[in-house]
């Protein structure tokens, strides 16, 4: 056992008290001197253990409303105190300060307090001074002191007392530093997050919660995830959720959120292979699946409804990964479950994130989260022919879908139905004509079809290209010099061409 230390005297001042009685217990029958306050005191001595306030120990009240208890020097000075150090060690005597070898103490909940949409006042007050103090002094004096700080550590506090008694390794010690430093810089940040206001002067980001994955993009990369992901999602069966999955879950939830009425979306590698909207949720699986049912196995499936019987029986029939719906009927969820490795996801709620961010070069790249979509008002018709009412209801269902694409971008659509995409392209062109070539090669008619692109066309090319396959309308941002051409090609071939003046890059 490195460098085992005994615990002498305790501090313990916490507002979350469930299972910390048995910790109590064993303390006590390790002889353990309490020390605490208010509220803490009273449980403490309510389970018939002794306890000295601090307001004993230090020979000072609680002032200034309860701002100021601990901070004093007997309490810092007992926490700090270097226990091999002889100078420490005569100061210490001299001024009575007895050693803290164990804190335990949680934070005022500044968190739950801002979400609450209290005012400044009462969010304020619940910055803690005293806590967030004892929690750093114990935590950089770990070789002689355990740092509790948080409730999340009352079981491994536990497990250690039951296995070594009232005794700490330095390792131990050092564990639990680690974990109260997390649980500081994450309070800290949320703080300054609050006083930052969304001006983004500094980049601060916590996360309490962290899940280690099997590997990460590729088995030979490490990956995690951070996030509390059981707040979103209830997984009723299946196998550990990947790093890949993950990403495709995220893809998945992000596209099916601007659909209002009944759809289904099939994904692959973050991209909708299939996508339909439709008056059941078996013919909107099936007309999903139409649009490349060769890339739809092994993809991630999600419906904004729940899913049923009939629509269960059809979805059985191919190999998926997961699924997503707000719920499942009880035959349907038998229907699903027959393949056990199957990842079967109710969605709880949506993500709220509006901020984006990734690793780049030595820094963090950020921005805000693209929640622009546009509706029937926003358009601008560019060409002297308008759009039909089923036109222009195909074009915005196409928008939809080409934001939620890797550019550069094309999404050829038709009854609310996608006919096929071009992805990722380094080329416009290029997208389009995988676009055309995929739709073609699984049946699809593209007379009548509409066309989505992510940015402007800076030639007519695309146009031209759409036209002779029959496509008669097309949606784009607009914005380059030379507009013009596109829109001229349009009205010489009947074509009708929106503008809605919003770039949907995705990279």
């Amino acid at each position: 056992m490195s460098d085992p230390k005994r615990i002498k005297n305790a501090l313990i001042s916490v507002f979350h008290k469930d299972s910390l009685d048995g910790i109590l217990k064993k303390l006590n029958d390790a002889d353990v001197t309490f020390f605490s306050t208010g509220g803490t005191k009273e449980f403490i001595e309510s389970l018939g253990y002794p306890c000295t306030s601090v307001e004993d120990l230090t020979g000072y009240p609680s002032i200034l409303g309860g701002r100021v208890k601990t901070l004093h020097p007997k309490i810092f000075g007992g926490i700090l105190s270097r226990r091999e150090n002889e100078s420490d060690r005569q100061q210490t005597a001299q001024y009575d300060i007895p050693d803290i070898d164990l804190v335990i103490v949680d934070l005022y909940p500044f968190r739950e307090t801002l979400a609450s949409d209290a005012g400044e006042e009462e969010i304020i007050e619940k910055i803690d001074i005293g806590g967030i103090s004892l929690i750093r002094a114990a935590a950089k004096n770990f070789k002689d002191v355990i740092i509790i700080a948080s409730k999340d550590q009352y079981t491994p506090l536990d497990n250690l007392l039951s296995e070594n008694g009232a005794i700490s390794t330095l390792e131990e010690r050092k564990w639990f530093a680690k974990e109260a430093f997390a649980v500081s810089s994450s309070y800290d940040t949320a703080i300054f997050n609050y006083f930052d206001a969304g001006e983004s002067s500094y980049f601060r980001f916590a996360e309490e919660n962290a899940k280690i994955l099997r590997y990460g993009e590729n088995p030979h990369q490490k990956g995690i995830f951070y996030g509390d992901f059981e707040a979103l999602f209830e997984q009723l069966q299946g196998k550990e959720i990947s790093y890949n999955n993950l990403l495709d879950i995220e893809a998945a939830v992000s596209l099916i959120s601007e659909f209002d009425e009944l759809t289904f979306a099939v994904l692959k590698h973050n991209n909708a292979c299939g996508i339909a909207s439709r008056s059941t949720v078996k013919d909107a699986w099936k007309a999903a699946l139409a649009a490349d049912p060769v890339s739809a196995f092994g993809g991630i499936l999600i419906c904004n409804t729940p899913i049923d019987k009939e629509s269960a029986e059809e979805i059985n029939k191919i190999f998926f990964e997961v699924i997503i719906a707000p719920d499942y009927d009880t035959v349907a969820l038998e229907i699903l479950m027959q393949k056990k490795n199957r990842i079967i996801l109710i969605q709880k709620n949506n993500p709220q994130a509006k901020l984006q961010f990734r690793s780049l070069l030595n820094g963090v790249l950020a921005q805000d989260k693209d929640l622009s979509i546009q509706t029937a008002a926003d358009l601008k018709t560019a060409t002297r022919k308008a759009p039909e009412s089923d036109e222009i209801n195909d074009l915005l269902f196409a928008n939809k879908l080409v934001k939620h694409t890797k550019s550069n971008a094309i999404v050829l659509a038709k009854n609310k139905q996608l006919c096929a995409s071009g992805t990722g392209q380094t080329s416009r062109v290029d997208a389009l004509k995988q676009a055309i070539g995929k739709a073609k090669s699984f049946g699809f008619n593209l007379k009548g079809a509409v066309l989505a692109s992510d940015a402007f066309f800076p030639f007519p090319d695309c146009v031209e290209i759409a036209g002779n396959e029959g496509i008669t309308a097309v949606i784009q941002p607009g914005g380059s010099i030379k507009d013009n051409l596109s829109i001229e090609y349009c009205d010489t071939h009947n074509m009708a061409m929106m503008m809605t003046g919003i770039r949907h890059f995705k990279h």
